[in-house]
């Protein structure tokens, strides 16, 4: 067997058979996940997600590309958002949100975008 490119892999630990196992990554990758929080055109309802590609997935909700709860309820607006590189502090953090009260996800909104604007044009590429 021959060795992995040590650019792409990086060696792990050994299995239970003395297998070495190597892990595909490379220190150049940035890892970008996000939270984020949606509500309709009144500010009634609230969606929290979480995202690789927050721009991509705001489209998505805003064009109904993808059915359930935000294109049932018309939840494409783009109130808050958090920046991870690490996926599990992402979904750690997306499920604290969900499990908080609704007061506590609009002191959350209310404390970074008072005004409740669309934030999709600023992070739009």
């Amino acid at each position: 067997m021959a060795l992995p490119n040590k650019k792409r892999f990086t060696f792990i630990r050994k299995d239970k058979n003395n297998v070495a196992i190597f892990s595909y990554f490379s220190k150049m990758w940035n890892h970008n996940y996000y939270i984020y929080i949606l509500t309709n055109h009144t500010n009634t309802v609230l969606y929290t997600g979480v995202t690789n590609d927050l721009s991509r997935r705001i489209y998505e909700h805003k064009n109904k590309l993808t059915k359930g709860f935000t294109s049932k309820y018309n939840t494409n607006k783009l109130v808050y958002f958090e920046h991870f590189s690490n996926i599990n502090n992402a979904i750690a953090r997306e499920k604290q949100i969900k499990a908080g009260s609704r007061k506590k996800k609009i002191d959350l909104i209310e404390k970074e975008n008072r005004q409740w604007l669309d934030l999709y044009d600023s992070i739009k590429e």
